[in-house]
């Protein structure tokens, strides 16, 4: 599809009050099941590769295959033939010292694709070895080069963005859209780590936006990846920055694996009318703002996270707090130390279970936060003087 037909349809779509969405994939069912749910471009990036291999995403950074060759090697088989008329964007690994530039943007011009994004991006790396690379002659500037000469070839470009400096450097081009990376965390087993990752890209999408605005840019502002979960992630991040107007992802859709589920995702996605901040993290970083105080912080995040592990010491980071503040706080708005809080609150979980259910102590257990009976048990006899079994049989149901 050319790049013009598909920039009007985006404007035509921003225009409308819709957001945008884009999917990085490297399946064709994948990418069938998002245009037909809605999604407006389809991204060929080696990561979707990787990803659909059941490897890491992060193995693209890797010298393990050629990036370019592989992108051109699955999207010219399983996107392009599927997805006939639709917007494709090839991910080019412009610090490539073997790629021939002219000859792959030859190449992309005379085949289906729409266009380019800077991927896999040095952005993503620093330290010691982001230094030795840049010594080497394999700089960011290279990739801002890549898409200055695929957009004077006359392709559809997304420049990849991690920081602001980037961003100038990006906007003297002004790719058609400007995408911030949000960085390569995807979720994490410690939820207090993901959200305080999520809070900390709040700052970096206010200065680019701002920077945006500033500049009068023609490009389109969106954002990709990073610790964003669900879509009232991205619903937050949309009400917060009028300036961002959609979103790229991968693995995040890639998880869904119901075809009706995925279609429906990506609508919701689009759709400017579900602005509810149901998501925990939304929730969190709105009320840590607006009305939470920390102890009501903790209570809620007790609430709704018993079941995994909590630990008390991120709970304190997350607020700003030391560890002895916020339990002095905590006691004495709640006349229990935070432990005791937690452990009272997951007794009174496992004695609901216990009432309501036929499940064993032993499938009780991990519900309500003990990876072991043993844990279970051993604390359960502690605070009741009963065990498990001896409290059920009594028919106790007093809570605390």
């Amino acid at each position: 599809m050319k790049k013009e037909v598909v920039l009007s349809k985006l404007k035509q779509e921003i225009h409308e009050g819709n957001y945008l969405l884009g999917m990085d994939t490297a399946t064709g069912r994948s990418a069938v099941n998002a245009k037909n749910g809605g999604a407006d471009l389809i991204l060929a990036l080696n990561s979707g590769k990787f990803r659909q291999l059941g490897r890491s995403p992060l193995a693209g950074y890797l010298p393990i295959v050629n990036s370019n060759e592989m992108v051109r090697e699955f999207s010219s088989k399983e996107l392009l033939p599927i997805l006939e008329e639709f917007p494709v964007i090839f991910g080019v690994n412009a610090t490539d010292p073997l790629m021939d530039s002219n000859e792959l943007l030859t190449y992309l011009k005379n085949s289906q694709y729409t266009g380019v994004v800077n991927y896999p991006t040095i952005s993503l790396i620093d330290g010691q070895f982001r230094e030795a690379l840049e010594a080497g002659g394999m700089t960011y500037s290279q990739e801002v080069e890549l898409i200055r000469a695929a957009k004077e070839a006359g392709l559809f470009t997304i420049g990849f963005v991690t920081n602001l400096l980037e961003a100038e450097m990006m906007d003297k081009i002004e790719p058609d859209i400007l995408c911030i990376h949000l960085g390569l965390i995807e979720g994490s087993d410690v939820e207090t780590k993901r959200i305080h990752a999520f809070k900390n890209i709040l700052p970096v999408i206010q200065q680019i936006c701002v920077f945006m605005e500033a500049q009068d840019s023609s490009s389109i502002l969106m954002i990709y990846g990073g610790p964003i979960d669900d879509w009232t992630e991205v619903r937050y991040i949309y009400n917060k920055f009028s300036q961002i107007k959609g979103y790229i992802g991968g693995e995040i859709f890639e998880r869904i694996v119901s075809e009706q589920i995925l279609s429906s995702q990506i609508q919701l996605f689009k759709d400017p009318a579900h602005t509810q901040h149901t998501n925990l993290t939304t929730q969190i970083l709105d009320g840590v703002d607006k009305y939470y105080n920390p102890v009501d912080f903790v209570k809620e995040y007790i609430h709704t996270n018993y079941s995994n592990p909590i630990y008390v010491n991120e709970l304190a980071e997350f607020n700003n707090l030391s560890l002895n503040y916020l339990g002095r706080l905590f006691k004495k708005k709640t006349g229990d130390t935070i432990t005791e809080y937690l452990i009272k609150f997951r007794i009174n979980k496992s004695i609901e279970l216990m009432c309501s259910t036929n499940l064993r102590f032993e499938e009780i257990a991990p519900l309500v936060g003990y990876p072991t009976y043993a844990q279970f048990y051993k604390t359960f006899k502690k605070y009741l003087k009963k065990s498990p079994k001896e409290f059920k049989e009594e028919s106790i149901i007093t809570l605390f």
